[in-house]
């Protein structure tokens, strides 16, 4: 997926520098806030742990991680797994006495990240290479389509059933701050690039709001609105430093039984999308991040969330477009992120607060403008139909359903395609010798999906006494494979007949040793000799 065959380049190409890497970490930290109180909300917590997850996942991933430029933090992706949890814990006696709902979520959390750093060492995160395109492009455009229907309850007053719709003045007024806000975003950079361009456009439209605000012109809605929205006793977002605490919890096998299911999807789900988002940020900036480090750094992240009051997370695509398009390349980008961030916890809490949430729409709307793979609207018709149905499958599901299971589908469908295409025909050159030997030169793979095919190619009735499958242009890839060849030997044998294996390459010879105890057959290494051999018995 390269990005210049994207009908809209808004990449910005800036080398990487510490005065890019800060500034673009400062954009990205005021369009943490509202995201992270919002995930906060969904998996049922405080917005403090989601504040505080947002901080730790960026901070410990940005220096251990092994993408430098990938922004962590809280996500929706791992909100909604923990959420029916602490749904489940807030019923009436469920919990011990003393014992809060909070302590089993930051031990879930704990125990994902434990997962997590196992799959790493394990070096596991290589199979992201599996990933076909045409799911990379469901994937993205699927993402895209979700961040633009994530920015709408920014149009609405209030939360959940009793949200109701802007009046049509603040609408129109809050449109204007957003074209606004992006036309800065994509037109500053032509003009300079000492700057972010995103972060010129929230300075500018916050300005802006306060004027009209001023004058009573207009009302804007800001952070503090949007907070307020979610939680009414909310008056700020200002917290304190998070401290380390274990987890208040029963230590005891229903503990872990319960947990268990949770931090297992939570680790999945959280691995999938920052190797995804890894891979996306490779191909944008044409260099080579390390999954398996990522894996650990995301691991050891999530741990370290448990023992200091955060709800975990991982790879958050929309904010690494933020900070690759503002020229953020290197790890100080996501340091500089994640300490901006705890700064506006402790300090500069009131500043963000009036930050009109228009200017953050508007970057999330060029996030998603840079983020969608306009180029599969003219791909689609000239790719396979197959490559053609996985990259809407994908998309659709990712909308509708999740993104680690709009991967995983995405993969399963393109591998029984691949193994259907492969396995609908196999080719074999068949000839039959001086000797009368009948010599099958088959030129496919031998697997599950090509059993069937290759023993019609045989016919037992008919063929001559000895009969030789030469191998010297193919393989036998699993015990589907291998059960084929025993039936054909068996049948050949029913009719008093030999059939012997040539050029077997060394992994198909020791496939077949391994199943010695099921299959029986007449391995020849060299079909002259062979033959000679058998006219001097």
């Amino acid at each position: 997926m390269a990005t210049t065959n994207k009908l809209f380049k808004l990449k910005i190409e800036r080398p990487r520098n510490i005065k890019n890497d800060i500034l673009s970490g400062l954009t990205v930290a005021l369009a943490l806030v509202p995201e992270a109180v919002a995930f906060s909300f969904v998996a049922k917590v405080d917005p403090a742990i989601g504040l505080y997850a947002a901080f730790m996942m960026g901070l410990i991933t940005a220096i251990l991680g092994g993408r430098p430029g990938m922004i962590s933090g809280a996500t929706g992706a791992v909100a909604v797994i923990f959420a029916p949890l602490m749904i489940e814990l807030a019923q009436p006696g469920i919990l011990p006495e003393g014992i809060t709902k909070e302590g089993y979520l930051f031990s879930a959390v704990i125990l994902m990240g434990i997962l997590q750093m196992i799959f790493g060492l394990l070096k596991l995160g290589k199979f992201i290479r599996l990933v076909p395109h045409p799911v990379m492009l469901g994937f993205v455009n699927g993402l895209a389509v979700i961040i633009f229907k994530s920015q709408f309850e920014m149009f609405h007053i209030g939360h959940g059933e009793h949200a109701h719709l802007l009046p049509m003045m603040d609408l129109c007024i809050m449109g204007g701050m957003i074209a606004l806000t992006m036309g800065i975003s994509f037109f500053l950079p032509k003009l300079t690039k000492a700057v972010p361009a995103t972060l010129i456009a929230i300075i500018t439209v916050t300005v802006i709001s306060l004027l009209l605000e001023k004058l009573g012109i207009h009302e804007p809605r800001n952070v503090l609105d949007f907070v307020q929205d979610m939680d009414p006793t909310k008056e700020t977002i200002a917290a304190g430093l998070p401290t380390f605490g274990v987890p208040q919890i029963s230590f005891n096998w229903e503990t872990l039984k319960m947990i268990m299911p949770y931090s297992a999807l939570a680790a999945a789900v959280g691995l999938i999308e920052s190797l995804m988002t890894l891979t996306l940020v490779d191909e944008i900036t044409e260099t080579r991040g390390r999954g398996n480090k990522e894996c650990i750094g995301q691991g050891l992240a999530n741990f370290v969330n448990g023992f200091f009051g955060g709800m975990g997370g991982c790879a958050m695509i929309g904010q690494s477009m933020i900070n690759i398009r503002g020229g953020g390349r290197g790890r100080l980008s996501g340091i500089a992120a994640a300490l901006f961030l705890l700064a506006i916890l402790l300090i500069a809490a009131p500043l963000v607060e009036i930050i009109p949430l228009a200017a953050l729409v508007g970057v999330m709307f060029m996030v998603v403008i840079g983020t969608f793979e306009w180029s599969s609207f003219r791909v689609l018709p000239s790719v396979p139909k197959m490559d053609a149905f996985i990259i809407i499958l994908v998309s659709v599901i990712t909308v509708l359903q999740d993104l680690a299971i709009a991967v995983l589908v995405g993969i399963i469908v393109s591998a029984l395609a691949f193994a259907w295409e492969h396995g609908k025909k196999i080719q074999a050159n068949i000839k039959t010798d001086n000797h009368g030997t009948k010599v099958y030169h088959l030129e496919s793979a031998l697997f599950f999906g090509s059993a069937q095919s290759f023993k019609d190619l045989f016919d037992p009735s008919s063929d001559p006494k000895d009969v030789v499958i030469d191998f010297k242009n193919a393989r036998v890839y699993d015990h589907s494979g291998i059960e084929a060849i025993n039936n054909i030997t068996e049948r050949y044998a029913d009719h008093g007949k030999f059939l012997h294996l040539l050029n077997l390459s060394k992994e198909c010879e020791t496939l077949l040793k391994k199943a010695d105890n099921i299959v029986e057959l007449s391995v020849i290494k060299n079909l002259e000799w062979h033959l000679a051999v058998d006219e001097l018995g």
